[in-house]
């Protein structure tokens, strides 16, 4: 099984982002974060790949919007997100 790409946009001090990004740490998974605090390209550049986001963490496995850390641990409680990461299970 290959391991997704996995993108999340967060911002500092936030501890949504914080959470969301312990799961993904503790799952072993390689990420790739974009700061999105003071705005800019990069917060419209998720709000581009996003459409609607107001909010952050958004996380992205293999370029698909799966929301923010209330719904990757939702994902996770399911037994979905480790399919969806390729992670073996």
């Amino acid at each position: 099984m290959t391991a997704a790409q996995v993108e999340i946009y967060t911002r500092w001090g936030c501890g949504y982002c914080v959470a969301a990004k312990a799961l993904l740490d503790g799952k072993g998974v390689a990420y790739t974060e974009y700061d999105v605090t003071m705005g800019g390209e990069k917060r419209a550049a998720m709000v581009a790949r996003v459409p609607g986001a107001t909010t952050v963490p958004q996380i992205l496995i293999d370029g698909q919007p799966v929301g923010g850390s209330d719904d990757i641990h939702a994902l996770d409680r399911q037994g979905k997100l480790d399919a969806m990461l390729g992670i073996a299970g």
